[in-house]
């Protein structure tokens, strides 16, 4: 069994995307710059934005936070994004979520211009990811493609199961690793729901867990020598930490790891990885690569 350490992978390539950052501005070209915006005081996006901040300055990003009140309207909200999608310092954005129940997520995600649509939410992304098109794929599938290849995990030709269909995760997987381009493998996308579950997790070469339940993967679920990905991060309460809690992935991984060739571990698996790709996209919008 081989560990699939996200948390290195990604520091090398934040490593490659900072000197291609030193390339273009000793070239006289401008320091990519990502805006994100926060509304509320939520633990989980806090820490995230937070990370992502972290990670502009490792890559030699200009950042911007815009922070907003859990109360603020709808309208607001809109109009900031309506600035940012104007502002041409700005290369790319992000809007964290999720946000509060008044305010509808998806008209946020489809009023960002989708030139700028660094998290690749946007349905003209996601429509043109779909066919195959060049545009900002979302930083959780791009990342685990990433560790594939980064890996020389073959997946031409090989089973995958893409356990979840959630929009962010689970639809996008499945899409990406069908297309020739990317996985060219046979996909099968599975849910709680789903029939005979087990038979069709444990045919996968390739196991995707992105359920959000903790532990769901058991040792009977996966066969021998598959690869599995973990991307589940759940809080779970945990007396022994000084947080209270800790972070428990899809994956059974203490029982299950010793069936795999290659697993993900949570954390320092997927989650680096997601933040990464987010720069990679962020590279891409500074450069112009797909909407010049």
């Amino acid at each position: 069994m081989q560990l699939i350490d996200g948390k290195a992978t990604a520091a090398a390539i934040k490593a490659e995307i900072a000197g291609e950052v030193e390339q273009m501005v000793s070239a006289g070209g401008r320091r990519p710059h990502l805006a994100a915006v926060l509304v509320g005081h939520d633990g989980g996006s806090e820490t995230y934005v937070k990370n992502k901040v972290k990670a502009c300055e490792e890559c030699g990003f200009r950042s911007t936070l815009v922070r907003y009140e859990e109360d603020v309207t709808e309208e607001e909200l809109l109009d900031c994004v309506r600035r940012l999608n104007e502002d041409d310092t700005v290369d790319g954005f992000i809007v964290q979520l999720p946000l509060p129940p008044h305010i509808s997520e998806q008209k946020v995600i489809e009023t960002i211009d989708y030139r700028k649509d660094v998290d690749g939410f946007h349905p003209v992304n996601v429509g043109r990811m779909a066919i195959g098109l060049p545009c900002y794929i979302s930083a959780t599938p791009k990342g685990i493609l990433e560790l594939l290849r980064r890996y020389g995990i073959v997946t031409s030709g090989k089973k995958c199961v893409v356990l979840g269909r959630s929009n962010i995760v689970g639809k996008p997987m499945a899409q990406l690793m069908m297309q020739k381009d990317y996985g060219d493998a046979t996909v099968t996308v599975c849910h709680s729901h789903s029939r005979d579950l087990k038979e069709e997790c444990r045919a996968a070469d390739i196991l995707i867990a992105a359920i959000g339940r903790p532990g769901f993967v058991t040792a009977d679920m996966v066969k021998n020598g598959a690869v599995v990905i973990d991307v589940g991060t759940t809080r779970v309460p945990d007396a022994s930490r000084k947080s209270g809690y800790r972070l428990s992935g899809d994956v059974d991984f203490e029982n299950v790891a010793s069936r795999c060739s290659y697993i993900s571990p949570v954390p320092g698996g997927v989650g680096p990885m997601t933040i990464c790709m987010l720069m990679l996209n962020t590279l891409a919008a500074g450069k112009k690569e797909y909407y010049g």
